[in-house]
Parts: C-alpha cells; sequence; structure tokens
C-alpha cells in the first residue's frame, strides 16, 4: 500500500502585505515546433525539471491529427486541479472531507467577436457528493477568490513577451 501524500498547508487568508507580486514557485515550459516548425501542430513541451514532456498536436476539430495533447487540454488540466486544490483546502479547514470533491472544466477555443480573435471561454463543474448544496457553493465562491487561475480568468495575468538575445 501506497504512502499517503500530505497535502500542502497553505494559508487562505491574505497575509501579504508587499507592494509587489512575490513569487513562492515558478516553473519553465519551453514549446519548440516539430516536422511542421509549428509547435501547436507538431511540437513538444517540456518542462526544466523534466516532469512534464510531451507531444503537442493540433486536435482534429481545427485540422490536426489529434495524435497528442493540445493547449487547451493543459490550460484545462491546469485550471481544475488548481480550483481542486483551492476548494480542497478550504475544506479541510472547515474540517470537511475533500476526497469526493471532482472539479471538471471545459475549455472552448473560439472567436472573440469585440474584435474578431481568439478567446478562450471555461466551464468550471464541481461534483461534491455529501455536502450541502449552501456548503459547497459557499466554499466554492472563496475559491474562485482564491485559486490563482479564477483570479487569471477575472483579473487578467501580467505578461512579458521579449526576444531572447
Amino acid at each position: 500500500m501506497t504512502e499517503r501524500i500530505q497535502p500542502p498547508s497553505l494559508p487562505t487568508e491574505k497575509d501579504y502585505e508587499g507592494n509587489e507580486f512575490s513569487p513562492i514557485y515558478t516553473t519553465t515550459v519551453t514549446v519548440d515546433g516539430g516536422v511542421a516548425s509549428h509547435g501547436r501542430a507538431s511540437g513538444r513541451a517540456r518542462s526544466s525539471d523534466g516532469a512534464l514532456d510531451l507531444d503537442l498536436r493540433m486536435p482534429a476539430e481545427l485540422g490536426g491529427d489529434g495524435q497528442g495533447t493540445n493547449p487547451e487540454q493543459l490550460f484545462a488540466a491546469g485550471f481544475a486541479a488548481c480550483f481542486h486544490g483551492a476548494l480542497s483546502l478550504l475544506a479541510r479547514q472547515k474540517a470537511l472531507d475533500p476526497a469526493a470533491i471532482s472539479v471538471m472544466a471545459t475549455v472552448a477555443f473560439g472567436r472573440d467577436p469585440e474584435d474578431g480573435g481568439y478567446l478562450l471561454h471555461v466551464d468550471l463543474v464541481v461534483r461534491w457528493p455529501g455536502v450541502a448544496r449552501e456548503t459547497a457553493t459557499e466554499l466554492m465562491e472563496k475559491a474562485d477568490a482564491l485559486c490563482p487561475y479564477a483570479r487569471m480568468a477575472w483579473r487578467g495575468t501580467p505578461t512579458t513577451i521579449t526576444l531572447a538575445s
């Protein structure tokens, strides 16, 4: 039998008073273009620590072969995992067992009617059997304010783009 992994004990209350972003963890993933010289169509994504190493492919719905992971799937996985983590942390603080929580993220890639560019739309569905709807709803609202992916979705994310020399 495997030993149970201890979940992180990150705080949920506002406990930082600084004037600048204060990173707690940083990761780097590099994507290169593969045989089509197009990262989305035939690329490879690798993390600097080697934990992530996967083929990227366009989904069949966008004209690709669908034989690999695509950015929307990666984003959906990250969003669902982040929201699940925030909700689980809040559940434990209320002495609730988070084991039954599941979060399903659906990410749609489409056109922005405002400018014709591309846009993502995210739907999260939480299943939490055995917990009162009012309790689950209250904690989901708190998780929405705590989860960095959710905050990114409604606040935006500061981004810098630099050409390496």
